[in-house]
């Protein structure tokens, strides 16, 4: 008799699992662009990956001061074959809040990257990470890019200027950063990146998160992630520096920075790296 209730149990616990991983949520993907335009390769490719035709687009650009922004890219994802493309205005929550919801591809042209997260407010993008982990594709370029990370690079450099990324030698503590979107919590991205020469400003950033993978990516090329699979798509490189596990000496504020065991992958189309750690 005991070992008809064992199997009974083990019965009953093997459906609830079952259900439990039915009822899990599909991570969806994300699309970093490193801005200086969309490539017309990594348009299709995302707008695959959104679901081809049966696809709907909602764009926020808030990033950007120019008001024929939203139109201008709602219109480049319908020539790409998007069901629908609506600009979404977080001054209109409930509405946004709606296509959001709805949404197949959730995108953010560039932009001023602290300008978007302080007009998304509070609630959406606790909604926009909600529709990802329902299967969404989420992506963006250039200030889009950066608010991808939860501990987002602002560009703002103590002690510097943009014409040296702020930074002649690598400090610490002198990138400034404030919390992004959160779809990566595993990483911090930078765009513009070979292009802009960003390199030391990534290395410093990571030096001070060293839980923290560093993604840098280059202009006209795509970071596709899913999970903790990053492949680079477009006409140039996605470079990630991965501190854990290095060896990090943190000095004073602003004081020349020290470590090492640094692992660095550099990533051209077609090439893709598994940053599980």
């Amino acid at each position: 008799m005991d070992s008809v209730f064992s199997r009974i149990g083990m019965l009953w616990l093997l459906l609830l699992l079952g259900s439990c991983a039915a009822n899990k949520p599909r991570e969806g993907w994300l699309v970093i662009v490193g801005g200086g335009g969309t490539t017309q390769s990594i348009q299709e490719r995302t707008i695959e990956l959104a679901g081809g035709q049966q696809a709907k687009v909602v764009v926020f650009p808030q990033a950007s001061e120019l008001p024929e922004t939203g139109p201008e890219v709602c219109q480049m994802w319908k020539e790409r074959g998007a069901a629908s493309a609506v600009v979404a205005d977080p001054g209109q929550e409930e509405e946004a809040l709606r296509l959001v919801a709805q949404a197949d591809l959730i995108w953010f042209p560039g932009g001023v990257q602290t300008r978007l997260m302080d007009a998304l407010g509070p609630n959406l993008p606790a909604a926009i990470r909600a529709r990802y982990r329902q299967g969404a594709v989420v992506g963006g370029t250039s200030a889009g890019a950066a608010v991808m990370s939860e501990v987002m690079i602002t560009g703002e450099i103590e002690g510097g200027d943009e014409q040296d990324n702020g930074l002649n030698f690598v400090r610490s503590q002198t990138v400034e950063t404030k919390r992004g979107l959160g779809m990566l919590d595993w990483a911090i991205v930078d765009q513009h990146f070979l292009r802009r020469r960003r390199f030391h400003r990534l290395l410093s950033s990571v030096m001070d998160h060293p839980h923290l993978v560093g993604i840098g990516v280059d202009e006209r090329t795509a970071a596709i992630v899913q999970g903790t699979r990053v492949e680079a798509l477009g006409e140039g490189q996605v470079l990630i520096v991965d501190p854990r596990g290095a060896s990090v000496e943190v000095p004073a504020k602003g004081k020349p920075a020290g470590g090492g065991d640094y692992r660095v992958h550099l990533l051209r189309e077609g090439m893709s790296r598994d940053l599980a750690r």
